[in-house]
This record gives C-alpha cells, sequence and structure tokens, in this order.
C-alpha cells in the first residue's frame, strides 16, 4: 500500500501523482519506494531538474514549508535503490523503460535521460574533431586586424576565442554583459571568412526568443559600421537572426521540427547566442540537426538564471570545459598565433578540453560603474562587499532602498511608474511606443503575492488610469503592454514575446480605428495580432527576472519578496542586475538581498560527468 502521507506531500502535483501510479498500475505491484521514485522523477523536471538526485533525497525529510509537525522521510539509499533495480519499469542507462537509474544513483524520465545522452554524444563528436586546417598567414593577419594585442598584463581573451573558433568545430564563449560577446563573434566571423577568400560560407545566427534574436540582429548591424573589413566581408556576414524555433523549421500544429538527423540544417556555421536560456530537450534538436563539418559557435553568461525549462545545458557544458582546461597539443598551436602569456595550459582533461573562452574585461560597467562592482560581488557571493556597495551612495547607477511594506511599496511606487511609462502610453506610434516601452522596466522574484508581477501590473495600470495616461473598455486600450505566456505555434508567438496594443488606421466601413497588439518580427516590422486571437497572455509593466533574461533596459527597477523564498538566489540577483545598462534601483529588505547572495541554483543532471569522461 501506498503510505497516504506520501500522496498527501505538497510537493508533488496531480500530474506526479498520476504517473507514479500508472507505473504501479504498468508493473502490477504497490510497491511504495516505486511510486515514491516515479513522483520524485516527474516532480524534478517540474523544479527545474533533469533527474531527481536519490543520494541527495535518501533519508532526508520530504515534506516542504514551515509548521510540519509529523516529518516524511525517503528510504535508505541502498534499500531504495535495490528495489528499484528490481523493477520491470526502470531501467539501467541503454534500456528503453520509463524510468532510467543510473550508477550515481539519477533516476531520469526516460526522455530526458535520453536527450542528455543525444547531448553528449553529439559534443564528444565535435569535440574530439582534429584541429581544423587553416592558413596561419591569413590567420596571423586577421588576428592582428581584428583582434589587436593591446600593452597590458591582461591576455587578450576575444583573439584567444577567435583561434579557438578558428580552429576548432565546437567552441563556447562566456562572459558578462559588456565583454564583448557579439562584437567578439562578428570579428570572428570575419576571420573565418578571410579563410574562404572570397567564396561564401552559409552562416546561421539564431537566438532562444525572439527578443533575443532581435538585440543579437542589431547588435551585428551596429558593430559591422565600425568593423574595418572589405565591402566583399562585410557583405558575407549575415545581418538577420532568427529564433532556434524558426531555424529547425518548427511544423504548423505540431512541436516537431522539419531539420533534425534525417535532414540536416545546411549551414556551415551556427551562431547561438544567449545559450543559458535553452533548455535541454531544445540543445539536444539543435545538435541533431547540425550537418557534418558544421562548426557551432554557443554565446552565453554562465551565470545567468538557466532556463525556464528543465536543465543548464550551458551552465553544465560550461563547468565540463573548465575543468578540462587547455591541452599541451592546442597550446603549442595556439603559440604560433598569440603571444606565450596567453598560452598557458592546463593539467585537466576532458572531453570540452580547448573548447571554451572566458571574456573577463567588461566594456560597459568599468572599475568605477556600481552595476559592473555589484555583479562582481555577487557573482563572488561576497555578502559584505555588496552591501557595502548598497549602502554607500557613491555609485549614481545604483540605488538601494528598504521598502518594508506592501502600503510603503505602493505610496513609493507612483513616481518611478509615471517616470518609466507615461510617454510609452502618449507616444505618436507604435514604434515609438516600442522604444519608450523597452528603455524601463520592473523586475520582480515572484509573479504572485504583494511583491509580485501580477500585483505590480495591476498597481502601475492604476496609477497610469489615475493620472489619465489612459482610457479604455475592459482590459484593452492604447499603449497596453502584453506578454504572451503560452506558445502558439500557428501565430508563431512564443512564451515571453511583448506586444504593445495600438489602434491601427480607421476602418472605411466605420470610420473607426481598431484596436490591435503590435508584435516586433524577426526582419524588424511590426505585425499586427486581434486581441481576441492573442494565445495567454498577462500585463507586463512588471515582469519576473526569467521573463526579462534576453532583453536590456536602460533602467530597472528590482522588487524582492519581503520574506526569503526558495526562489531568490545569487543568480536570480546576478540576472536582474545585468539587465540594466545604466541605472539600476533594488527596492528590498536587506534579509532578502542576503538570502540571494547565499543561495546558488542547483539543477541536478548528469551531462556535466557524461561531458568530463573521455
Amino acid at each position: 500500500m501506498i503510505p497516504e502521507a506520501f500522496e498527501q506531500l505538497d510537493r508533488f502535483t496531480e500530474i506526479d501523482r498520476h504517473f507514479a501510479h500508472c507505473l504501479l498500475r504498468l508493473e502490477g505491484t504497490e510497491s511504495p519506494h516505486l511510486w515514491l521514485a516515479a513522483a520524485l522523477a516527474s516532480n524534478a523536471t517540474q523544479r527545474g531538474h533533469v533527474c531527481a538526485d536519490l543520494q541527495t533525497i535518501t533519508g532526508g525529510p520530504l515534506d516542504e514549508g514551515e509548521g510540519k509537525t509529523g516529518r516524511v522521510y525517503a528510504p535508505g539509499f541502498s534499500e531504495w535503490v535495490n528495489e528499484l533495480r528490481r523493477s520491470a519499469t526502470v531501467g539501467e542507462p541503454g534500456d528503453h523503460r520509463p524510468l532510467v537509474l543510473d550508477r550515481a544513483g539519477r533516476l531520469y524520465l526516460y526522455r530526458y535521460w535520453h536527450y542528455e545522452q543525444r547531448i553528449a554524444s553529439a559534443l564528444k563528436k565535435l569535440a574530439s574533431a582534429a584541429l581544423l586546417d587553416v592558413d596561419i598567414a591569413t590567420l596571423r593577419q586577421g588576428l592582428s586586424k581584428w583582434f589587436p594585442q593591446e600593452v597590458s598584463d591582461e591576455p587578450n581573451w576575444q583573439s584567444w576565442a577567435a583561434v579557438t573558433a578558428a580552429l576548432r568545430s565546437f567552441s563556447v564563449v562566456t562572459g558578462g554583459p559588456g565583454t564583448g560577446k557579439t562584437s567578439t563573434v562578428l570579428r570572428i566571423l570575419a576571420l573565418l571568412l578571410a579563410q574562404r577568400g572570397h567564396e561564401r560560407m552559409r552562416i546561421a545566427l539564431t537566438a532562444p526568443t525572439g527578443k533575443a534574436a532581435a538585440r543579437l540582429r542589431e547588435a551585428i548591424r551596429q558593430s559591422k559600421g565600425s568593423l574595418e573589413a572589405g565591402s566583399d566581408v562585410l557583405a558575407r556576414i549575415p545581418e538577420e537572426a532568427s529564433t532556434l524555433h524558426r531555424l529547425l523549421g518548427l511544423k504548423p500544429s505540431s512541436r516537431r521540427f522539419r531539420f533534425g538527423r534525417a535532414n540536416p540544417l545546411p549551414f556551415e556555421i551556427v551562431v547561438v547566442d544567449e545559450a543559458s536560456m535553452v533548455d535541454l530537450p531544445l540543445m539536444a534538436k539543435l545538435l541533431d540537426a547540425l550537418s557534418p563539418g558544421t562548426r557551432l559557435l554557443l554565446l552565453g553568461d554562465r551565470d545567468q538564471l538557466a532556463s525556464v525549462e528543465p536543465g543548464a545545458a550551458f551552465g553544465d557544458i560550461c563547468a565540463a570545459a573548465e575543468a578540462a582546461g587547455w591541452s599541451e597539443p592546442f597550446r603549442q598551436r595556439v603559440q604560433l598565433l598569440l603571444p606565450p602569456l596567453q598560452a598557458s595550459s592546463s593539467n585537466g582533461e576532458g572531453l570540452l578540453q580547448d573548447s571554451m573562452t572566458v571574456l573577463q574585461r567588461s566594456y560597459r560597467f568599468g572599475p568605477e560603474s556600481g552595476i559592473g562592482q555589484l555583479s562582481r560581488s555577487i557573482q563572488a557571493g561576497n555578502r559584505d562587499a555588496a552591501l557595502r556597495l548598497l549602502s554607500t551612495p557613491s555609485a549614481s547607477d545604483v540605488v538601494w532602498e528598504e521598502i518594508s511594506s506592501p502600503a510603503a511599496l505602493e505610496r513609493r511606487l507612483e513616481r518611478w511608474v509615471l517616470e518609466a511609462y507615461s510617454e510609452c502610453l502618449q507616444a505618436a506610434s507604435a514604434a515609438e511606443a516600442f522604444a519608450q516601452f523597452d528603455r524601463s522596466r520592473i523586475l520582480c522574484a515572484v509573479r504572485h503575492g504583494p511583491f509580485g508581477a501580477v500585483a505590480l501590473n495591476r498597481l502601475a495600470e492604476r496609477i497610469l488610469a489615475s493620472h489619465g495616461l489612459w482610457h479604455g473598455r475592459g482590459a484593452w486600450y492604447r499603449g497596453r503592454p502584453v506578454l504572451v505566456s503560452r506558445n502558439d505555434y500557428q501565430l508563431k508567438l512564443f512564451n515571453g514575446d511583448i506586444g504593445i496594443a495600438w489602434d491601427d488606421a480607421p476602418r472605411r466601413e466605420t470610420g473607426r480605428a481598431s484596436l490591435a497588439v503590435m508584435f516586433s518580427t524577426e526582419g524588424g516590422a511590426l505585425r499586427r495580432i486581434v486581441p481576441s486571437r492573442l494565445p495567454e497572455h498577462e500585463t507586463v509593466y512588471a515582469m519576473t527576472v526569467h521573463k526579462a533574461q534576453g532583453s536590456e533596459f536602460d533602467r530597472v527597477l528590482l522588487i524582492l519578496p519581503d520574506k526569503d523564498l526558495a526562489v531568490l538566489s545569487r543568480e536570480l540577483l546576478y540576472t536582474a542586475l545585468t539587465r540594466a545598462r545604466k541605472r539600476v534601483e533594488i527596492w528590498a529588505r536587506r534579509e532578502a538581498i542576503e538570502a540571494c547572495i547565499a543561495k546558488r541554483v542547483t539543477r541536478h543532471s548528469g551531462l556535466r560527468d557524461a561531458l568530463s569522461e573521455g
């Protein structure tokens, strides 16, 4: 019999319980150990994990929250695992069964184990390929032109990234905001094109969301204007960037893609920006779709929040690559091109050896930047340094206010909302409204509660309406910003896309203007969607930090809840801060900031171990 205490655990959803009961019916047993394992494996994916790590669960309390009178504990590890290994529905790696249990005690739903193996296998093939043949003289000339060495003791890591991308089929460039990831990849493309003479190369620029793709497209266009290269090279560098879903050819009314192993992508180079936002299934499908010989270049910030969906593939890749370091053969090859100072080798070994470069110099946030100093302190987990900086009003770009109650928050928010959003609602065109709206944003750690996005959006609307800045019937009015919260594959609208309601030109029949929601297209134009056709959506003067990934704003207001919640983490605080280009305000109690800095996000998976094996 299944203990009633297991069934009533708050951590489990109805889906978890249903899956566990289905597995018991499939096997014809009433094993409480199997029921609990199945429910935990299902629940793990809803919490962002790829698997349930039984080693960390075994023997510990399973109930959550405060005020629990009778604790419920997990079984002992040996007893639990031995019973699971006798189960017909639990297999070892390689078995096609509903659950997969590996030697480390990680329990997977089969499809997530399979995704993880596909990623590891594909990266192993890419990373183990021999160093590519290059024209050393042409490469050295390109490095001198586009990656000049500065008179400094600090290595030029951008040039290291360029050499890595030139010599290897797979490379990773990671770094914080303003470290030049996009400008570096532009010059890398110029370097690779120079190797091909006047021959064209098929290059794909892509990102996980429409917003991130638009930012990549704009950054490439701006950087091309300052790149000292011939018109022939510049013309061959693409300016258009697409979402990963569009690149892979999402089929209408389906979650399947046109491109895959049987029909690979027709590109020689694929560049993925904001790779930390790519979830495990999508990373697996991208790698499946690469043609033999394709170069893959991943760009991202490994210290940001991982994707909302299960897995932290980019973080696992970076961790495995950092542990591997650089090999001696690679160091010797690089030393032909770069000064010896920049060619030190590592004693580490691993699948991703020689694949990653960490850009460390921020060109956006200099030594005096409060945002830069604060983000570095948070990255390092240095609570005292972070609080000291917040408490000292020496940095004009960082402001901290202690807001102790919802009533105090409401009184304080009026000025901020009017300054941030008045011009958006008074804009002369939808394009101008988008430009104004993207300058400022309120970010929250949570959706619900008095400090959450839902309540703050209602409050912002009340403030704007009380000052006569909008009038409408029901929920809709000119200038209302909305965030799509569910994918609609037919409309090609995806979770995280932002639109602004706007009046169209008057209709001939009625002479009255109709309200439509305008969305930016990947080509930069605006497209019109009737409000009644929109998938699930919400007002978005305020949004969660997770939803803000891939975006940047001149001005950010971060509001943290008044109590320590599980969602608070170092990664959340760092990601929120680095969405701001010029100024960030933090409204939070000291305890909430301390809670963020003290906690790191842990996502259970076996990908790092798989990538660290030779």
